[in-house]
């Protein structure tokens, strides 16, 4: 049996060409999934967890949300551990720059020791000792502070003069703090400390009271879980395509396997009949597989490599402003993907050959017939593929009711398997649907790929896998970039608002901001300053009726019923005593209004009213803000220096919502784009699987291509028949796998979305679904013009002497 082993593998080299090709394209894809998430886990420890990237374990509080540590025993820690440990957090202390207080200024620490330092560097440079100080670029943009500006923080015997020596980017929004200093400096107000977290190297020690340790990948993913109403996204997506890389993988090979082996049943049953027992033709097939499936996972391995690292660099590329993190060398996932290539190979190639050697060679010699859903063998599977149909549903009603995203895999799994096994009876009448559509020049080909309902499916299943996922991450993703720009939305409706409390803003001020770069729309918003009880500074009481051409909640915010007043409780802070529902007194001049609050953010220090309570106060209102919406791309921080330096002159505050904009579109952007990369390699699984099952199938139908020649059929015809074939399995996949990726996305919003996003709204994207039909119609096309050609390249009579 050596030598027929050794014979067979020469003999069929071709073929176990095509089978190696899926074995290393499916390897490949589970190594690129985790190349991919270990790449947008460094990107988020970039971002979210920048504070403790160079850390072994981080403390923070054991009932985090609900407390935090105590300041006193987090620094006594932070002070035991020396250069060890570095701790995040922040003071609410005053903070004035040239006389003038800012508002909710904030101070937190930053390291002397670089591999503790996590802001960046824009300007100057970083504080050496006391005395110095670095602020945040935005904030120096927002507030008109530059590099050697001096600057009081505290008051009283505790206030303290320094020097700005630096402007930085901070990336970690919980760690963002409006200027920096050192850790000793800080401890001057330690009693106005809040500390969250201590970054740790080496060993721990003793920890204070009510507090945790953790990894620092696990700090920050509790983090963003949190912020994400307790929805751990990036878990969820790795669970999501680790299942889908499985999956994927084991069904190209298994597909592929099955037609290669299937051809091979003849030459099995030779065997059997010339003295080979069984035994030993399952030996030799399992040694022919091993040698597969070792060479091509080591290859698909190394190819998932490189292309997982590729890929990072071209969605750094692409997406500058979302970059993805240095992977490291996912060990496990190398493992993972070798061993998958491995054992789903051995498993593949074993199952085709059951069937030879459960019977007797004469048997197995005799041309291979399909399974009739009337046989035992197919009542069998129809009634497999019904209890898994039934089982994936329960699974994904239970996911959706308790937001399991482990059942929801599971289920969508099951239901996409029984779909799969129930392919020989729904595919060919969906391939005579749509080949009815083609009139009598696809008559021979719809008749031809319906015959063998085995085959069909099989040939078919790979794309339907591909067009399933592709639509289901389409429509999940876009549902979820909707929903979350409708949340933030409605939490930052203005990207940039210039408010002046101190007279109207001229016509001129608007047509300069107008022409800023950056700015795609702006509005003056007329009104009149008044006081507020409650509020110690008079404020701008305003009506925008026009609030909808630059809002990005559509001007809701804006839309206030009379007798209400709107307040901005962010641009007011902690010092705001009003809360919604109390009744204050609004005065412009000698005239007077009682008005209920209502609260909102997003706008600035101005107070929202209807026109006719506007009217009530004033006559002659006046543009008193301005409010902007930014163009697709702008720069946060260039933006609101700009228009920093028109506000100036007139005495208007800048409120720059960007910045928030900003911060959550990266960490969207990271999941897009990883998702969008994965998905980019399963379609070429998908459209490798299917080339390869048609070439297969092309091989098998040799000799029914010969003797379609020898009848008449002219090489042309048999292109153009196998091209239609080709075209009626690729649109029958498509139309089926479009409604169940559909079907699926809408469990997963159930699932996953509306928990993270309470309004959140299912969003399909019907011109992207409508180019991924036209693809895979073109793809499908395209898979078989090489084995159309190659087919009829054969003479009838070297088709007919075919084995």
């Amino acid at each position: 049996m050596r030598t027929v082993f050794l014979a067979s593998l020469r003999t069929h080299i071709p073929r176990y060409a095509s089978a190696a090709i899926a074995v290393a394209v499916a390897v490949a894809f589970v190594v690129v999934v985790g190349v991919l998430t270990s790449g947008a886990q460094s990107g988020l420890m970039d971002g979210l967890g920048a504070p403790y990237r160079n850390a072994d374990h981080v403390v923070s509080a054991a009932r985090w949300p609900s407390s935090e540590l105590d300041p006193k025993a987090a620094i006594a820690f932070t002070e035991r551990h020396g250069d060890g440990a570095a701790a995040t957090g922040r003071a609410s202390l005053p903070v004035r720059v040239n006389g003038r207080r800012l508002p909710e200024a904030t101070v937190g620490p930053i390291a002397t020791s670089e591999e503790w330092r996590w802001q960046k560097l824009s300007s100057g440079r970083f504080p050496a000792g006391t005395g110095e100080a670095v602020a945040d670029v935005y904030v120096a943009s927002a507030e008109n502070i530059e590099v050697g500006d001096r600057v009081r923080i505290g008051e009283g015997a505790a206030a303290r003069d320094v020097r700005v020596v630096g402007l930085v980017l901070s990336p970690s929004p919980p760690a963002q703090a409006s200027m920096y200093v050192t850790w000793p400096q800080l401890l001057q107000w330690r009693d106005h400390l809040h500390l969250n977290a201590v970054a740790v190297r080496g060993e721990v020690g003793q920890l204070p009271g009510g507090a945790k340790a953790q990894p620092p990948e696990g700090f920050a993913a509790e983090r963003l879980t949190y912020v994400q109403n307790r929805v751990d996204s990036l878990s969820v997506m790795l669970l999501l395509f680790a299942g889908i890389a499985l999956f994927v993988s084991a069904l190209v090979i298994a597909n592929t396997f099955s037609i290669l082996f299937a051809q091979r049943l003849r030459d099995f049953a030779l065997l059997r009949c010339i003295g080979a027992t069984r035994q030993q033709v399952v030996r030799s097939v399992r040694r022919e597989a091993a040698v597969v499936g070792v060479l091509a996972s080591l290859t698909g391995t190394l190819v998932g490599l490189g292309l997982g690292h590729g890929l990072i660099a071209l969605i750094n590329a692409l997406a500058p402003t979302v970059p993805m993190g240095a992977a490291g060398l996912p060990v496990p996932w190398l493992l993972g993907g070798f061993g998958v290539g491995l054992v789903v190979t051995m498993v593949a190639s074993w199952l085709p050959t059951r069937r030879v050697v459960r019977v007797s060679p004469l048997a197995a010699l005799r041309p291979d017939t399909a399974v009739d859903a009337h046989t035992a063998t197919g009542l069998v599977r129809l009634a497999l593929a019904a209890l898994l149909l039934v089982t994936g549903l329960v699974l994904l009603g239970t996911a959706m009711v308790q937001g399991s995203t482990a059942l929801m895999v599971a289920g969508g799994g099951s239901v996409f398997a029984g779909v799969l096994l129930f392919g020989p009876v729904l595919v060919p009448r969906l391939v005579r649907i749509t080949g009815a559509l083609l009139g009598p020049a696809g008559r021979l080909a719809t008749r031809n790929a319906v015959r063998n309902p085995r085959r069909t499916a099989t040939t078919t299943a790979s794309l339907l896998v591909g067009v399933t996922l592709t639509t289901a991450v389409l429509t999940g993703m876009a549902t979820w970039r909707s929903s979350l720009n409708e949340q933030i939305g409605r939490d930052h409706p203005i990207d940039v608002a210039l408010t002046s409390a101190e007279g109207p803003v001229a016509t001129d001020l608007l047509d300069r901001v107008r022409r800023t770069p950056g700015v795609e729309r702006a509005i003056s918003v007329d009104g009149a300053v008044a006081r507020v009880a409650g509020l110690g500074e008079p404020i701008p009481v305003v009506t925008a009726p026009a609030a909808e051409q630059v809002a990005r909640d559509g001007g809701a915010f804006a839309r206030v019923e009379p007798g209400k007043i709107r307040i901005d409780s962010e641009a007011f802070g902690k010092g705001l005593s009003l809360r919604p529902g109390d009744r204050v007194t609004v005065r412009v001049g000698d005239r007077w209004a009682q008005l209920r609050v209502a609260v909102g953010t997003g706008w600035g220090p101005a107070g929202v009213v209807a026109p006719e309570t506007l009217a009530t106060l004033t006559d002659t209102p006046e543009p008193h803000a301005i409010w902007i919406r930014a163009s697709s791309g702008a720069d946060p921080a260039r933006l609101g220096g700009d228009l920093d330096e028109l506000a100036d002159p007139v005495g208007a505050t800048v409120e720059n919502g960007l910045r928030t904009w900003e911060s959550l579109d990266q960490q969207l952007g990271i999941y897009t784009w990883s998702a969008l990369g994965l998905l980019g390699i399963a379609v070429v699984i998908a459209l490798i699987g299917i080339a390869n099952t048609l070439g297969l199938s092309v091989l098998e139908r040799a000799r029914e291509h010969a003797m379609l020649r020898a009848l008449g059929l002219t090489r042309r015809q048999l292109r153009r028949m196998l091209v239609t074939e080709a075209v009626l399995l690729s649109v029958a996949a498509t139309l089926l796998g479009t409604v169940i990726g559909v079907g699926f996305a809408w469990v997963g919003y159930e699932t996953i979305v509306k928990r993270a996003l309470s309004d959140a709204t299912m969003h399909v994207p019907w011109p992207s679904l409508g180019i991924v039909v036209l693809t895979t119609a073109l793809a499908g096309l395209l898979a078989a013009v090489l084995p159309a050609r190659r087919a009829a390249q054969v003479t009838p009579a070297a088709g007919l002497s075919l084995d």
